[in-house]
């Protein structure tokens, strides 16, 4: 197949870059990459609606001329810089292998696929995986397309994570697996669910999706499990437009999760592999097709934008530490709302607020008190993801009762956090609930 790609914007860039270098003079490298680049950074302006968005662009100048320079190479599907960031990733994480993919849903999907469809794994139709009542839809729809039973297992109103007390309970005989989803750069008590894995014979396995650069004794979320998921979503830690990675030490889940995420083929393996050896003849070896796959693929443009992002995410994890530290300060000992327990060393994705006492079942209020002061707000994550009307597509069970989950989904929310030091959008979240609790005592 052809490494280069002919999309619906490629020649409209294009042509604009012929125009900029007619009207250069020339000197079109200094115009069109530096000069362009930097009025168009420095004519945003922000509206005062926006006081406080989710998150911001983490983007800089370097990733616009990177990706300018990219485009006028003609090579934009998946290639070079997507193995470079690969590589990097796991000199970051700390894992043997990655595989960089379109985003961190299908990240999730190839991991369920990969572990069902290898035969080195003991996981088949009709087995169990204890899930937490509170996580993502795609956290989810990988085991509900692969025929696996969920069986949901309330939080711990404190971390927003497992209760681990219920987990050696909620075990069947059916059971196979744990799928730990760290929630808004929380990490489970990992530590933990891997010892009772150890001793049950289950997998486990990880979303850190909203965890990247999360730690626990030291050793980051996402590389615990079998396999961990993440994102690079815009509102994520490091933004690669899409995109998302798998990371794991296992060499054989490695390999099928390279033939899956394009087409189920052979060509991106090694001659000699778990899955198919290869005949040694080009011809064929590309186009020799030997598991039910996808095209998931990443494209250039992700790859080289998370190499430059990844050079980041100190100073971004720094920062959104230093925010951390302003709203636990502005909200721990306050009676009228639960924030959350930090495990190990959380790469805190966002704040979450559970209201409580006088403004228990009054988030209505507050939060539209939040966004006409120009305060963007989302639920924490899905809420109880079972109160969600897909959920009669799923074969399921619940342990004994979600009644953490239910009050968070009646009560909480949360706010973003990003690279920007937010002490004065922090302060002033707080003065708009601290007078709401006033108002309603």
């Amino acid at each position: 197949m052809l490494n280069y790609v002919m999309f619906e914007n490629c020649l409209d860039i294009k042509s604009k870059i012929e125009e900029l270098k007619n009207q250069s003079n020339g000197d079109f490298k200094d115009y069109s990459l530096n000069k362009l680049i930097d009025e168009n950074i420095k004519s945003k302006t922000v509206n005062s609606k926006d006081f406080y968005n989710l998150t911001s662009n983490s983007w800089g100048i370097e990733e616009q001329k990177k990706i300018v320079e990219l485009i006028s190479k003609n090579q934009l599907t998946m290639g070079s810089n997507v193995k470079r960031f690969e590589k990097l990733f796991c000199n970051f994480i700390g894992s043997k292998y990655s595989v960089m993919v379109n985003s961190g849903s299908s990240a999730n999907l190839l991991i369920i696929a990969a572990l069902v469809l290898n035969k080195n794994f003991d996981l088949k139709r009709g087995d169990e995986i204890i899930v937490p009542a509170v996580g993502w839809s795609t956290s989810y729809y990988p085991l509900q397309q692969y025929g696996l039973k969920l069986r949901f297992v309330d939080i711990n109103f404190e971390t927003l994570n497992f209760n681990e007390e219920n987990i050696n309970d909620a075990i069947t005989s059916k059971t196979k697996g744990i799928l730990a989803i760290n929630i808004l750069g929380n990490p489970n008590n990992l530590i933990q669910l891997k010892k009772i894995c150890k001793k049950k014979n289950l997998l486990l396995i990880e979303d850190n999706c909203e965890s990247l650069g999360a730690k626990l004794n030291k050793k980051y979320s996402g590389t615990y499990g079998i396999a961990g998921s993440f994102s690079f979503y815009y509102s994520h830690h490091i933004n690669t437009i899409e995109g998302g990675m798998i990371s794991t030490n296992n060499k054989s889940l490695y390999e099928y999760l390279l033939s899956l995420r394009s087409h189920g083929w052979t060509r991106d393996l090694d001659f000699k592999n778990s899955i198919k050896n290869k005949s040694g003849l080009k011809f064929n070896d590309c186009f020799r097709f030997v598991l039910p796959g996808y095209n998931v693929r990443p494209n250039e443009i992700n790859g080289i934008s998370g190499c430059l992002q990844l050079k980041k995410i100190k100073t971004f994890l720094f920062q959104r530490r230093r925010n951390a530290e302003i709203f636990q300060n502005l909200f721990n000992k306050e009676d009228f709302c639960q924030i959350q327990k930090e495990i190990g060393e959380s790469s805190w994705f966002g704040f979450s607020i559970i209201l409580k006492k006088n403004l228990e079942n009054k988030r209505s209020f507050v939060i539209n008190e939040l966004e006409k002061n120009g305060i963007e707000t989302r639920p924490i994550v899905s809420g109880n993801f079972l109160e969600n009307p897909v959920i009669k597509f799923f074969d399921y069970s619940i342990f004994r009762n979600l009644k953490n989950t239910q009050k968070l989904d009646r009560n909480g929310f949360f706010i973003g956090n990003d690279h920007r030091d937010l002490s004065k959008q922090l302060k002033k979240v707080k003065e708009i609930i601290y007078n709401l609790n006033l108002k309603f005592s």
